[in-house]
């Protein structure tokens, strides 16, 4: 499993995930391959579920592709010719929504037989009220006029698929099982076996032990090709699936920068409830309190000059403590030291600040854009402050550095294992943090350790290093 990961082609110190894509990064992880089989996959494609349910997919096609042609033919023609009295427009609306209609069942037609999960497209954005602001926005939308392109394709392209799929289908297993069923002819055809050729002078039939193993065989050579060539068939659905009834990219796009446009908005809001609680509940009452010994100080001045040096003595050392407080708040909200010198002095200092000894290391020639300095400064810092509480570790490591246009943060512990990004756990909203820029959190973290928590990033707006 471990992947010499070092500044080029892996994670460091040998603690690889094994699922990068060979650049360091992590994109493209995923699971690995499948278990060996003993049987290889030409000769157990006939006998899967996947090859049966692939040829279900090409058969319902067929009528599907009729029902999908003819409604679109017959409506998008009606509201043409219909425009002139304008009655045309809603037609080709109601035209349209139909065939989204279509697209939704052929999305799950798609992912029950071809094992293909493509999102639904991005809804209508309706922009008034009323029927006719209904008309304009499907007319408006991409994803209408994409699903009637696809019931236009798919008509023709189900013809050809079924043309072809079913004649190697049926006759690959009906020569395979010859063998089985030629008894027939002879009993009650009054012929020797399966005719293959025949003229006014002879005739040829497959009755002799060797042409019924040849035949078997040919059967044999088809029924395992046959798959293939149905799944290569399927293909093409598959591509039209995806480029006509799911999202596009650009609305994909919109709709994840909508959701980490929120995520943003929610950490923001979070941190200044923060903010203002520590002020509250830390700073201002000391300040407070403060002030009011000072207060009692000054009347007792006069009187008890003694007892007023004591209280201005309490309370200078209160004004330490509360500007000490003020202090780790200004470095919570965004440490001096990230601005001035960067990642590597600012991670130093975090790691004199944990709880066990922690090795940093990093390894950047420029310096990442502010926003995502400050991400990763602050992912390093919640990480740290969990070995700190939960891990039980007795030394971590921080590993950053550069893989193209990303930045990667890792931190290691040798504690007892066991965290979870999932369940509202921190991991979890350092996730939506890290997301949010379109990064991506993984955490490998067995029960009994160690933990790897790795950060990749991206790299933006690179400063020179001082």
């Amino acid at each position: 499993m471990a992947s010499e990961y070092g500044h080029d082609d892996g994670f460091r110190h040998g603690y690889g995930y094994g699922y990068g894509d060979g650049d360091g990064s992590l994109r493209g992880y995923g699971r690995g391959g499948e278990r060996g089989h003993r049987v290889p996959a030409g000769l157990r494609a006939p006998f899967e579920g996947r090859a049966w349910r692939e040829f279900g997919y090409v058969l319902l096609g067929l009528p599907i592709g009729i029902v999908l042609f003819t409604y679109a033919v017959t409506m998008v023609s009606l509201g043409l010719g219909l425009l002139v009295t304008f009655v045309g427009i809603p037609v080709l609306a109601l035209t349209l929504a139909g065939c989204r209609g279509f697209g939704a069942l052929e999305r799950a037609r798609a992912r029950g037989l071809l094992g293909l999960d493509v999102a639904a497209p991005e809804p209508l954005r309706i922009k008034g009220d009323g029927v006719m602001a209904w008309v304009g926005a499907v007319l408006k939308s991409g994803t209408s006029w994409r699903t009637l392109l696809y019931a236009l394709l798919q008509f023709p392209w189900s013809v050809f698929s079924f043309c072809v799929a079913l004649p190697f289908w049926t006759c690959g297993w009906t020569l395979l099982t010859y063998p089985l069923w030629s008894w027939v002819f002879p009993m009650y055809g009054g012929q020797g076996g399966l005719q293959l050729y025949g003229d006014e002078h002879h005739r040829v039939y497959l009755d002799n032990p060797f042409e019924i193993g040849v035949t078997a065989l040919v059967g044999l050579l088809i029924t395992l090709a046959t798959p293939w060539i149905v799944r290569a068939l399927t293909q093409v659905d598959r591509l039209m699936v995806h480029g006509l009834l799911g999202p596009t990219r650009l609305s994909a796009r919109v709709v994840e920068l909508e959701s980490d446009r929120g995520v943003v908005v929610d950490t923001a809001a979070a941190d200044l409830r923060r903010i203002e609680r520590d002020l509250h509940d830390g700073a201002q009452a000391r300040l407070v309190s403060l002030a009011m010994d000072l207060g009692l100080a000054k009347e007792k001045l006069a009187e008890d000059p003694r007892a007023a040096a004591r209280m201005v003595d309490e309370a200078h050392g209160e004004v330490k403590t509360a500007l000490q407080e003020l202090r780790d708040l200004a470095r919570g909200i965004h440490p001096a030291v990230l601005t001035d010198r960067g990642l590597d002095a600012a991670l130093s200092s975090v790691a004199t600040r944990c709880a066990v000894p922690v090795q940093v290391e990093v390894d950047l020639t420029e310096r990442p854009a502010p926003a995502i300095e400050g991400i990763a400064y602050f992912t390093v810092s919640e990480l740290l402050q969990n070995v700190s509480k939960h891990a039980r570790a007795t030394w971590a490591t921080v590993d950053v550095w550069r893989v193209e246009d990303r930045l990667m943060v890792q931190v290691m512990d040798n504690g007892v294992g066991g965290a979870d990004a999932a369940g509202g756990s921190g991991l979890s909203g350092l996730a939506g943090r890290v997301d949010a820029v379109d990064g991506i959190l993984v955490v490998d973290s067995p029960v009994g350790g160690p933990t790897r928590v790795t950060a990749e990033l991206p790299w933006r707006g690179a400063r020179a290093l001082r």
